[in-house]
């Protein structure tokens, strides 16, 4: 049996609603076939059968909430293990009469083939997806050893990263055959560090057959997650520390098991907040007659989410200057149409901006860097976000290599993610690690703007309307077509007069495109 998960689900997206299911339980299914999509705030996503087999449980029905990792539901490589068809099938005879307490006493012959068959299958237990960067974690503590049994969903291991603490889960009931990767052991996404035997788990899936009454009462409270035995390691260790009740804390895992995160919030919570929580969302409040309440989407959500936690980490300051677009715009009016000719693409704006833009980083690296902890990590790429805007909210597709493109491939790149954009196609890999965001309100004719950084990264520049304004040129007063440049900046690492050199160096460039030619 091969468990269906949640994929990657991208950078700042953390989880994600089951849309359809392309397939019901017992249906044949081939490997890579297309199984559930998943709607996330930014993009849907397909997610095919990992073997050929048939389709068994599904963990996560249409309309269920999932994070990255979870299982949506499972395969079984073997057709013959689902339901019988006719009695005269010798082979699922005796794996049907296995779960069946009255057939096993009498036919102990009939037991051990099913049991023979169930150990035969043994189920991995693999290291997930640990998030974007992250190519290595280390083993912290198994919470089970060889011989225990487990249950599916229940927390195995803990394994540390650089960044988070992952929980990897059992993929199945059974007994805890062998462990691949001790306690200590550095490991890598999709390793196998153990393997659970299906022969006890058959038992343990059927606890009234010995007569014992006690845990057939266990699992609708093993369901509500706050029993220490169901903790995992980090969690228990919180709950310790800080002397918490486990029954108070509403855990947001699968079956409502209390994740880490859950128990810090907790922890740092202060002690007359949980009862006051509850009363806000009860009490909207009353519509006017000529008022409407619509929800949310997603999309808006997170945008929300995500702007107000830059916000709130890190120490943004923006700083503006103008730029005269006289010359840019000559260059392009004389030479727009055999350019359009020649590469199949207009010649705007966003591509003069980004070959400035890129000129700066590479003048004040610490705009291109990020904040990870007490660590800065610089980056010798230029990965260059545009926002778009479409029907759904605002996106940010990312310009591979920027640096490495002419003004037509990078006018070409810009047009294809726009459209992807806007058709609602832009994949995860579209929007994920760029350095450096650029911003144009001028499109729809702002003036002057604060852009939000686009977190972890450290600077963002907006672009504005161009306007005609007199300006004072060598002692003369002339109309220049002018635009307001700003530039938000994460203070903790970009200082003052750095953010002052990046938006002068783009201004230089601009208004003297030639050294965009020369690398000036």
């Amino acid at each position: 049996m091969t468990d269906i998960l949640t994929p990657t689900l991208g950078e700042s997206v953390s989880e994600a609603t089951v849309a359809r299911w392309t397939k019901k339980p017992g249906d044949p299914v081939k490997k890579d076939e297309v199984l559930v999509e998943l709607e996330t705030d930014k993009v849907s996503l397909e997610v095919a059968s990992p073997s050929n087999g048939v389709l068994g449980a599904i963990s996560a029905p249409e309309g269920a909430t999932v994070i990255q990792g979870q299982k949506l539901g499972d395969v079984t490589e073997n057709g013959a293990a689902q339901p019988a068809k006719g009695k005269a099938a010798p082979a699922a005879a005796p794996a049907k009469a296995a779960p069946a307490p009255a057939a096993a006493a009498p036919a102990p012959a009939a037991a051990t083939p099913a049991k023979a068959v169930e150990a035969s299958a043994a189920v991995e237990v693999v290291v997930p997806t640990m998030g974007e960067s992250v190519t290595e974690g280390t083993i912290s503590t198994w919470s089970k050893k060889v011989g225990d049994k487990v249950s599916r969903d229940e927390v195995l291991v803990e394994i540390e990263t650089d960044k988070v603490a992952v929980e990897v889960s059992a993929p199945a009931d059974g007994v805890l055959s062998e462990i691949l990767a001790p306690n200590g052991a550095t490991v890598t996404p999709n390793q196998v560090i153990a393997r659970i035997g299906g022969a006890s788990g058959q038992a343990a899936a059927q606890p009234s057959a010995a007569g014992q009454s006690t845990p057939a009462n266990q699992p609708p409270a093993a369901q509500k997650g706050p029993a220490p035995a169901t903790l995992s390691p980090s969690v228990q260790r919180i709950v310790t520390e800080n002397k918490l009740d486990p029954s108070a804390i509403s855990g947001t895992g699968p079956d409502g098991r209390i994740l880490k995160g859950d128990a810090l919030q907790a922890s740092a919570a202060p002690a007359a907040a949980p009862p006051a929580a509850p009363v806000a969302p009860a009490a909207p409040r009353a519509l006017g007659a000529r008022e409407e309440r619509v929800k949310m989407t997603r999309l808006r959500q997170t945008i929300a989410k995500r702007l107000k936690d830059a916000q709130n980490s890190a120490a943004m300051l923006t700083t503006f200057n103008e730029v005269d677009m006289t010359n840019v715009m000559a260059l392009r009016n004389q030479y727009k149409d055999v350019f359009e000719k020649k590469h199949g693409v207009k010649l705007g704006f966003m591509s003069f901006f980004t070959r400035a833009c890129i000129a700066a980083l590479k003048e004040v690296p610490d705009v291109n860097a990020e904040i990870d902890g007490t660590d800065l990590i610089y980056k010798n790429h230029y990965d260059i976000g545009v926002a778009v805007g479409t029907e759904r909210g605002l996106v940010v597709p990312v310009v591979r290599d920027a640096d490495l493109l002419s003004l037509a491939g990078i006018e070409k790149a810009i047009g294809d993610l726009g459209k992807k954009a806007r058709d609602g196609k832009l994949s995860i890999e579209d929007m994920q690690g760029g350095t450096f965001t650029i911003t144009n309100g001028g499109v729809y004719g702002s003036l002057m703007s604060t852009p939000i950084l686009n977190a972890p990264q450290s600077g963002v520049l907006g672009m504005h309307n161009i306007v005609q304004r007199p300006m004072a040129v060598n002692g003369q007063v002339l109309i220049r077509p002018m635009m307001y440049l700003a530039l938000s900046y994460d203070h903790r690492i970009v200082d003052g007069k750095g953010a002052v050199t990046f938006l002068v160096a783009v201004k230089n460039a601009i208004e003297d495109p030639q050294r965009l030619l020369l690398d000036l």
